[in-house]
């Protein structure tokens, strides 16, 4: 028998064979639990079961009245102490001098500025509002007021990214790709998310606040036009028929996902097959839901439509907005999942929107009888067609306004208000909201939020909530992290509002 001794630089190999063996076991198996979580390992995988077909319904974590939500957005920022946070302090104290925090960590001398509007109590409820909405007043029963959230930017991009997005940057899924994203859509032949503008143009940041984000390109809203065809190219040439149309389609899809079997979860690919369908399937389905031809008077009288426009040139009058509302109800009445509604539009600083820099008096007399008639009649619409129940409804902006009067440190003038993302109001109605209640209070004053102070995470905590979601499951895997919609901070559903 051989006494030789291996070769040092052999047993060297052999341990490093016998190391790599081992560990590439176990790294075998880690692969495997990475692609089962969605994790990207080499190309991209489709293992995620709403690759395969994004607009899939799917179950709630459980089971919920609402299964749409209607979100109508003011933006600028709606000043609360003006419209449902009545401050008697306010009233009192007008003309008063306090410090005042304008900016972030930044103090100024400034003049108390009391409401120049009239506040009473409204239904059983006994809740307040102004006179800025007389129609609204009428509803207040079927109203949750939250007056006290608060946010993190005083600057509008910011604000409106994370009050659609829940961050300050651009980057990240809306609330409504969210909601498509969890549930799906029990209707495949129309957009799960729909999003329609002031005439006088978008938001500041635009498509960042409707975006799918990181989620694939899907979920993101579909904006409908606020003048002529709501969808373009809807109607096909006279000379195509809707039987060589299909066929046109058929073919198309064929060649894409020949295309994405070489390239599996390829989102914007996915996308492009699921719009090709749901395009086809707009031209039958788009021009009957959108078409309020069919409306009786009375119910376009109920929305503000025939309501004359107003004397201010500014204003567009209720019409608008009506017609978008009254849309909106023809959406939920077939499924659609999240529609939301800009009140207010262009760019921010003037009083083509609800920042009131230059006159809070006279951007309430722009602004508020343009969303009045048509947000009370389609509270009443939903509830008499017995829709209320299962459709959430959501007002508010980025953020509220100071009870200051604007100072010469931003720019504005005497009788404007400026931002206040400290203290500010949002109601809630239907969907599984308890009706007719205050909740929260901002201080004596209206500066901030005092007591059940709540920031806005909570806020969209609440609406996944009642939409049957859990905010801390649904989660989406991108960047190695478990997204989610309220962020790395533990979210707070706001229970005293619910039913």
């Amino acid at each position: 028998m051989s006494t030789e001794r291996p070769h040092p630089q052999c047993a060297g190999s052999r341990r490093q064979f016998l190391w790599q063996a081992g560990a590439g076991f176990t790294g075998l198996a880690l692969s495997g639990m990475l692609e089962a979580d969605g994790f990207p390992l080499g190309r991209a995988t489709a293992s995620r079961p709403e690759a395969a077909n994004p607009f899939a319904q799917r179950p709630p974590h459980r089971r919920v009245q609402a299964k749409s939500c209607i979100f109508l957005f003011m933006f600028g920022g709606p000043s609360q102490v003006d419209l449902f946070d009545y401050k008697p302090e306010l009233q009192k104290r007008d003309g008063q001098s306090i410090d005042n925090e304008f900016r972030r960590n930044t103090k100024t001398k400034a003049v108390l500025q009391a409401s120049r509007r009239s506040f009473a109590q409204h239904g059983q409820s006994g809740l307040w509002c102004s006179d800025a909405f007389p129609h609204i007043a009428r509803q207040m029963d079927k109203l949750a007021v939250v007056k006290s959230l608060y946010s993190d930017s005083f600057a509008h991009g910011s604000a409106v990214l994370q009050m659609n997005t829940g961050r300050i940057i651009q980057g990240h899924p809306s609330v409504g790709a969210w909601l498509s994203y969890g549930l799906g859509t029990p209707n495949r032949n129309l957009p799960a998310h729909i999003v329609m503008l002031d005439p006088r143009g978008g938001p500041t940041t635009g498509a960042p606040n409707w975006s799918s984000g990181y989620m694939p390109a899907a979920y993101q809203g579909t904006v409908l036009r606020s003048a002529g065809d709501p969808i373009l190219n809807l109607h096909p040439p006279a000379d195509l028929t809707r039987g060589m149309q299909r066929s046109q389609i058929d073919l198309i899809q064929s060649l894409n996902e020949e295309h994405l079997r070489d390239r599996p979860g390829h989102s914007e690919l996915q996308a492009r097959i699921a719009s090709y369908e749901l395009a086809f399937q707009l031209q039958a389905t788009a021009p009957e839901a959108l078409d309020i031809a069919s409306e009786s008077e009375a119910t376009r009288t109920l929305y503000g439509i025939n309501t004359p426009k107003g004397s201010h040139p500014l204003t567009v009058g209720p019409a608008p907005f009506g017609r978008q509302c009254l849309i909106a109800r023809r959406l939920v009445e077939r499924g659609v999942r999240f529609i939301q509604i800009y009140s207010g539009g262009g760019g921010a600083g003037g009083q083509n929107t609800w920042d009131g820099h230059h006159g809070i008096e006279e951007n309430l007399q722009i602004h508020a009888p343009e969303v009045d008639q048509p947000i009370a009649g389609l509270l009443a619409d939903l509830e008499q067609r017995g829709l209320l129940d299962e459709t959430l409804v959501v007002w508010g902006g980025e953020f509220g306004r100071q009870p200051v009067s604007e100072t010469f440190n931003t720019g504005g003038k005497p009788g404007g208000r400026d931002h206040n993302p400290k203290g500010f109001t949002y109601w809630l109605a239907g969907g599984g909201i308890r009706g007719g209640i205050s909740y929260g209070e901002t201080d004596e004053l209206g500066q901030q939020a005092a007591r059940n102070p709540h920031h806005l995470r909570d806020l969209h905590a609440t609406i996944l909530h009642l939409m049957g979601l859990d905010p801390t499951r649904l989660t989406y895997f991108y960047g190695g992290l478990e997204n989610k919609l309220t962020g790395v901070i533990e979210p707070e559903v706001i229970r005293g509002i619910l039913a």
